[in-house]
């Protein structure tokens, strides 16, 4: 227990970040999912304090996510808005990801190829900043309605500046200033800086702006929307009725474990991309351990749903948030997920007075760190092979979903492959320049896709030639290549062809 304090200095300025992070996007994706919005804080809790404490991840934080706020929303649809029967069915998938950790499934991302993790990276940084443009901006009381949750909306652009707020405009540029200037002229230079995180100072600050608008000091004015809006109990017995408790009868029903299958599968597909995408990004360049991630998960997705709370998966935007800012152990998560308790039971109000200009202009650095205009130079300089999934990642994710991108940018992997697998079915060599013996080398793999290329080489040996075919290094060769290579040493006598096999059996024809 003593050395998870060791970095406490480390760990409580980055905690405190990822709390300052952590509750808008509880509270919007909540909005976004059709749940009540305590139920956003409540699987904020449980992702930071629960999860953070069972996972062997140093940097990951959990809490619910924006990828599965669609899947929410149509479950609790699909079983008739019955918000308690949805976290029976919570209960459930997480029941059914610690299996999958037991089972060994931990180590699915370990087949997403680089590429595509950086372009889940960029993307999510592009989608942070325009996401909160409408909050940077004060443009709509719902983000939403100018951004949709899986995508950019059509004529977004003209929304967005037909209705800017002056008063959120002001807070937003002074508290992004504020922000790049703390990393980097003040921090640098000045120790006493370096004591305090930028993103606490911009909150100050923010709260500062605030108040003087709000008592005239100012000749501007935030709209009641343009504040976090944490829900404000009037005693502990209030406090409590805001938890739910879900409904066993539910699982009874076919749809219900449907919908747990569902969830425990994305949720789980998410977590992994997002701790391999977390260990890139650590420096210390930590390997999570996956399947006791995955029990972790499930364990934070039973207390979740038993305490009427949404889903929880590892979220990048604040594992990265919690390395941008200098947390060094699993101890940051823990607090975070403590502070979010401690300030909503105890002081909501205070938290009310955050305007969500501030928390944009946070949020817009966070994604600004992860989308860096370098990462694509850096890239491109890799090559067309990782540079085309990269940029194919980004776009789907900006276009559609993040499983729906990551999907996207997957494919345009998979195509690569094979096309260099059609480029390359065999070596061919000659002897000598004045010889007419040739050696064709199979591949390790040669399959029907395959076929093509190897038929028309051997269309070109010239007549009167020796040909070596050798198939000892090949593990797999297609019933197709059998084939082509038994016509050809069928019609090989005809144009005067010596053939030679090694490592191929002919079957008789069928």
């Amino acid at each position: 227990m003593s050395d998870l304090f060791k970095q406490l200095k480390y760990d409580l300025p980055a905690s405190i970040v990822v709390f300052f992070v952590a509750v808008p996007l509880c509270l919007g994706i909540a909005l976004a999912s059709g749940a009540p919005l305590f139920a956003g804080l409540i699987a904020g809790i449980v992702g930071g304090i629960v999860v953070g404490g069972a996972s062997g991840s140093p940097l990951g934080v959990s809490g619910p996510a924006a990828g599965l706020a669609v899947i929410v929303l149509g479950a609790i649809a699909t079983l008739g808005g019955s918000w308690e029967a949805f976290l029976a069915a919570v209960v459930l998938a997480g029941v059914l990801q610690i299996a999958m950790g037991f089972a060994g499934l931990g180590g699915i991302a370990y087949y997403f190829p680089t590429s595509v993790i950086k372009g889940m990276l960029t993307g999510i940084g592009l989608l942070i900043i325009i996401k909160q443009l409408p909050h940077a901006l004060g443009t709509v009381p719902d983000p939403q309605d100018v951004f949709g949750v899986t995508g950019i909306e059509s004529g977004a652009l003209d929304t967005l500046l037909a209705a800017i707020t002056p008063a959120a405009l002001f807070i937003s540029a002074l508290s992004l200033a504020l922000l790049v200037s703390w990393d980097a002229w003040l921090a640098p230079r000045f120790r006493i800086f370096r004591l305090v995180p930028g993103p606490l100072a911009a909150v100050a600050l923010g709260i500062l702006l605030g108040t003087l608008m709000g008592n005239g000091f100012l000749p501007l004015n935030l709209g009641a929307h343009q504040t976090v809006a944490i829900p404000v109990a009037e005693s502990v017995q209030g406090f409590f009725a805001q938890f739910s408790r879900p409904d066993f009868s539910a699982f009874a029903r076919a749809d219900v474990y449907t919908i747990a299958v569902l969830l425990a599968v994305i949720a789980s597909i998410e977590t992994l991309l997002c701790v391999e995408a977390t260990d890139r990004l650590d420096p210390q360049k930590r390997i999570t351990p996956t399947n006791r991630e995955l029990k972790a998960q499930g364990l934070g997705n039973i207390v979740s749903g038993l305490l009427g709370g949404l889903p929880v998966t590892q979220v990048i935007v604040r594992s990265s948030a919690n390395i941008t800012f200098g947390g060094r152990t699993k101890l940051s998560a823990i607090l975070h997920g403590v502070l979010i308790l401690v300030c909503v039971a105890a002081i909501p109000g205070v938290l009310n007075l955050i305007p969500l200009a501030t928390l944009a202009s946070i949020l817009c650095v966070v994604g600004y760190k992860l989308a860096k205009p370098a990462l694509f130079a850096a890239m491109y300089r890799h090559g067309w092979e990782q540079f085309t999934p990269f940029v194919a990642t980004v776009v789907g994710i900006l276009a559609t979903d993040l499983l729906r991108g990551i999907g996207i940018g997957l494919a345009v992997s998979v195509v690569i492959v094979l096309y260099h697998n059609l480029r390359n079915p065999f070596t061919l060599s000659q002897h000598a320049p004045s010889t007419d013996e040739y050696r064709i080398r199979l591949a390790e793999e040669v399959s029907f896709l395959n076929k093509g290329r190897i038929l028309q080489q051997l269309q070109l040996i010239p007549a009167q030639s020796r040909v070596v075919i050798d198939a000892t290094e090949s593990k797999s060769l297609d019933f197709d290549v059998h084939e082509i290579l038994q016509d050809f040493c069928a019609g090989a006598p005809a144009r005067n062809i010596a053939v030679e096999l090694r490592g191929i059996t002919f079957k008789a024809a069928i």
